[in-house]
């Protein structure tokens, strides 16, 4: 074999050399980069949860509930200060609907007109109530708020807490603000009317003969308050709003058929008709002013409950609103986070490609010199031989 197909057999041998250590230096670099890229979420989402942990310290307990969903806490310390400015008109209305109520309840009724013939259906005995009036706000509007607080410190959610507890003031005040006004509207004269009118059981009449009343003034004006009733109402404003709220927490319509769910939830709706019971035996309402009270009481507690919550039947009615939302923003802020990490890494990635490939080039280059330079010789001495 000449001597410079030697040469050249020692010039591949050497550029293979070169190949195979380019070649694992590629394969070390992919290997590397697919461990980069195996690891990178489990780095992304820890440094994810040092970022959260740093912006909002104490603010964020993860954990999986039973309905298959990752869980967040948002608790007063963290995020009340943040609610509570969010709603702050909200509360000042609630304010102004309580001066509302105070206002409805201090001016006369109409006084409607009440006849001799008319006396026959009002003359049922004055009696006290079963249920006194200030019991009304400790059952429906101080029992929820336990309930309330107990499932707070249970999930430590504060939209929960104060969407609940701002939507049950709500319903209650919005109730009496409309009971009121169709009480001093209407002013219906109450079943015991007679002894409230004439309490010696004397009965006078004007010209007209329409009731002249000597009794107490003001029992007299209570009187004229019968339609509709107001304990009903606030009663069933209350205690639905707590039952739509059980009903939401525990999943009772999710198709699965558990009846002790469903009784938990009527249990307030009976103690409210039980309360609306007593007042028809206490002859302080008619049957009327009774149903027509607790159907304003339900829809206006409907209406309070689905302006925080979704609907009880919905797969997301165990939360309100505004935890989904706190929610999606912390997924897309992680997601971003995650972004962020994933470009910086391609961006890493491309540089040693670039760098690679660059050395690749300046070998080529080296290579093809080396190359070149053996071939001068060989050309002069084929020449030399033709000559």
């Amino acid at each position: 074999m000449p001597w410079w197909d030697l040469r050249s057999v020692f010039v591949f041998r050497n550029f293979r050399c070169f190949s195979q250590s380019q070649n694992g230096l590629s394969q070390r670099l992919e290997t590397s980069a697919g461990f980069s890229q195996l690891f990178r979420p489990l780095i992304a989402h820890k440094k994810h949860q040092g970022r959260m942990r740093d912006a909002q310290p104490g603010s964020h307990t993860v954990d999986v509930r039973s309905h298959g969903v990752t869980v967040a806490s948002y608790t007063v310390r963290s995020h009340g200060i943040t609610v509570a400015r969010t709603h702050l008109n909200d509360w000042l209305i609630l304010i102004l609907l309580l001066g509302i109520v105070v206002l409805l309840n201090a001016i006369h009724p109409f006084y409607r007109f009440v006849g001799k013939d008319m006396m026959e259906d009002l003359k049922y005995p004055l009696k006290s109530n079963t249920v006194p009036i200030w019991a009304v706000p400790v059952y429906a509007v101080l029992l929820p708020m336990v309930v309330f607080l107990l499932l707070y410190f249970r999930r430590r959610d504060v939209y929960d807490l104060h969407h609940a507890i701002l939507g049950i003031l709500f319903s209650v005040v919005v109730t009496a603000v409309i009971t009121d006004a169709i009480k001093d509207a209407v002013g219906r004269p109450r079943p015991d009317f007679f002894w409230r009118c004439f309490p010696d059981g004397k009965e006078v009449y004007d010209k007209w003969g329409d009731v002249v009343c000597h009794g107490d003034k003001n029992v007299v004006r209570e009187g004229h308050k019968s339609f509709p009733s107001g304990h009903t109402s606030l009663s069933f404003a209350g205690l639905g709003f707590l039952s739509l709220y059980l009903s939401g927490k525990i999943q009772v319509f999710d198709c699965r058929g558990h009846v002790a769910k469903l009784c938990l939830v009527l249990l307030p709706l009976l103690l409210a008709s039980l309360v609306a019971i007593s007042r028809v035996d206490d002859y302080w309402h008619h049957w009327q002013d009774v149903f027509a009270g607790g159907l304003i009481g339900l829809v206006v507690a409907a209406l309070c409950y689905l302006q925080f919550f979704p609907p009880p039947y919905n797969d997301q009615g165990w939360a309100t609103y505004a935890y989904f939302r706190m929610l999606e923003e912390s997924q897309g802020t992680a997601l971003a986070a995650n972004g962020e990490h994933v470009n910086a890494n391609n961006t890493c990635n491309a540089e040693v490609q670039i760098e690679s490939r660059q050395n690749d080039r300046n070998d080529d280059t080296f290579t093809g010199i080396s190359l070149s330079g053996d071939s001068g010789p060989t050309v002069e001495d084929l020449e030399s031989g033709r000559r």
